[in-house]
């Protein structure tokens, strides 16, 4: 922790400046970061215990970065917490200030807030905690591409000139994590891998950088089951989040359904996986649970008008997987039309894993509702693109089956088979 300067004059862990007297205001702030940046379960906690009272509640930054933990939750809170931030404001926070004002009450812009995070990372390329939050803004909102350019910090993008986020940063860990994961939502699976290995190589224990190791079925569950214990300190969210990785593996390797369900089961993706695969008896009382726990609560919609037009592709794949489920799968097909790709609804928030998923229910609704010829086309660009696939393959095998071509059938299941027998068997 820096020592104060004149005036109360600090420095945080990315050479930002920022104004605070109190020791404990700085402490509690460099807690924060940590925990944020290894997706502690510590960090909201230590910045609430930052902008409290106790330690110094004049200190712009500490308010500022509470503000931005509270917003989901107390919109209210949020506003009075970043009015505080205003009205202690410096210099030294400004740029700061305005970015986040982008991202709470009234202000709120997703646009604007990718704008201001641009230049704040031209100001200080070194403030990955401002390049985590950039990224979460272009994840819930489907842009891989934008998320590349802040690491990358192209010449030109939102008027940026020279400075760049990746050369200023080769030193930490946290860098390599956040350039994987938007180079594998982009399919540039090499690039992907040399990066989250860079990260490994100057610490083993960066969740993010294991989390975007490419995934090879069995060698991936070997390497994520390894890595758990380095977990114990993360939040809830990233640990389920990783033995949700290992399941998905587990499954597309068609391992043994005892294994995915030893893994990890309680999440929605994973059961409407199993239920494409035909384990309806497997899915059905923990499916009925997790409705339980969502009965008698309501969902209140805080988007704005930009934000619910971008759902409306949402909400129609929310009413095609209902749909789904009741076995209409020619219904489906019309609500989701003749070109379909899940990787065109990633503004849910969600990485192309979790939402290949709807591609599977796409595939299978193609076959049941008769578009054979349709289904083969797509399936047969699948299986080159994912040709470790097993259950691809599967698909492919029983549309050639109904197209009455079984040769081809044949050589789909030998190649099934042969992929499964290579996993887990």
């Amino acid at each position: 922790m820096a020592a104060a300067g004149e005036g109360g004059v600090r420095r945080d862990m990315w050479e930002q400046e920022y104004r605070t007297a109190s020791p404990d205001c700085a402490a509690a702030l460099d807690e924060h970061y940590a925990h944020t940046m290894n997706f502690g379960r510590g960090r909201g906690p230590a910045v609430l215990r930052a902008a409290a009272a106790a330690a110094d509640p004049t200190c712009a930054l500490a308010s500022a970065l509470a503000a931005l933990y509270v917003a989901p939750r107390d919109p209210a809170r949020a506003t009075a917490l970043l009015a505080a931030a205003a009205n202690n404001l410096v210099s030294v926070v400004h740029t700061r200030h305005s970015a986040f004002s982008a991202l709470i009450g009234e202000e709120k812009d997703e646009d604007v807030a990718i704008e201001r995070h641009f230049e704040l990372l031209e100001e200080f390329p070194r403030d990955l905690m401002s390049l985590k939050r950039a990224q979460l803004i272009c994840f819930y909102s489907g842009r891989p591409d934008t998320s590349l350019k802040f690491v990358e910090q192209n010449a030109g993008a939102f008027g940026c000139t020279s400075k760049q986020v990746l050369p200023e940063n080769q030193d930490q860990n946290y860098i390599y994590g956040m350039l994987a994961f938007p180079l594998l939502e982009l399919g540039r699976i090499d690039e992907a891998e040399r990066a989250a290995r860079k990260g490994l190589a100057i610490n083993k224990n960066d969740c993010w950088s294991q989390h975007n190791q490419e995934c090879r079925f069995k060698e991936a569950t070997e390497f994520m089951k390894s890595s758990s214990p380095s977990w114990a300190a993360c939040s809830s969210f990233m640990i389920t989040h990783n033995w949700w990785h290992v399941a998905v593996c587990y499954l597309e390797g068609e391992s043994p359904t005892w294994r995915v369900l030893e893994v990890y089961l309680n999440a929605l993706g994973l059961l409407l996986r199993l239920y494409i695969r035909g384990k309806v008896d497997l899915t059905k009382d923990r499916l009925a649970a997790l409705l339980d726990a969502f009965k008698n609560k309501v969902l209140v919609s805080l988007m704005d008008t930009k934000r619910q037009q971008v759902m409306q592709k949402a909400i129609q794949l929310a009413e095609a997987v209902y749909e789904y489920g009741k076995g209409e799968h020619n219904k489906v097909f019309e609500i989701m039309g003749p070109d379909f790709d899940a990787l065109n609804c990633k503004m849910i928030g969600a990485s192309d894993e979790q939402v290949d998923v709807f591609n599977e229910v796409w595939y299978t609704v193609l076959i049941n509702a008769g578009e054979i010829s349709s289904a083969i086309e797509v399936l047969g660009k699948q299986t080159r693109r994912r040709e470790g696939a097993p259950f691809l393959w599967h698909l492919l095998e029983k549309a050639y089956s109904l197209d009455g071509r079984a040769a081809d059938a044949s050589v789909a299941s030998k190649k099934a088979d042969a992929l499964q027998a290579a996993y887990f068997q």
